[in-house]
């Protein structure tokens, strides 16, 4: 079972930050994710949202089978 953090907006249309889900992959995570919320499935998807395993950002798919931390991270703005 891994920590899964939302921030920001992620948060705000999941309606919780901080959770304890087990998934095998991140590909079964986020369709995990989807089926509980499609609000959240589509904030997911979007453009700019990225993931860090134990805070290290991943792309494409990826075992947690050691991951005891999942981050999404809204797009970030700013300068």
């Amino acid at each position: 079972m891994a920590r899964v953090l939302l921030f920001g907006r992620l948060a705000d249309v999941a309606g919780w930050r901080d959770r304890v889900i087990e998934a095998p992959s991140l590909s079964a995570l986020r369709a995990r994710l989807a089926g509980e919320d499609a609000g959240l499935a589509e904030a997911l998807g979007g453009r700019g949202v990225q993931v860090a395993l134990d805070q290290v950002i991943v792309r494409g798919d990826a075992s947690l089978e050691d991951v005891g931390e999942i981050a999404f991270l809204p797009p970030m703005s700013g300068g």
